[in-house]
């Protein structure tokens, strides 16, 4: 599985990767998640507000910090 967290590094995007680690960790699976902060790639997906989680490609959510059940279901 394959995880960006797109954002500038600000404090939003910060806790949306924090709780994407510990949702994987709860669910005892493991993935490269990696930290997009450069705008042209963020830009790439599509999006146009941070934070954003991509979840091998796809675009989950954007603009916001889904709720944890919102990360399980994702990754789950």
């Amino acid at each position: 599985m394959e995880i960006k967290v797109l954002g500038a590094g600000c404090a939003k995007c910060n806790q949306l990767e924090a709780l994407v680690k510990q949702t994987l960790q709860e669910l005892g699976k493991e993935a490269n998640v990696e930290k997009v902060t450069d705008f042209p790639t963020i830009m790439s997906f599509g999006v146009m507000a941070t934070p954003a989680l991509v979840v091998d490609g796809k675009v989950k959510v954007s603009g916001r910090i889904p709720s944890a059940a919102e990360v399980k279901s994702f990754l789950g």
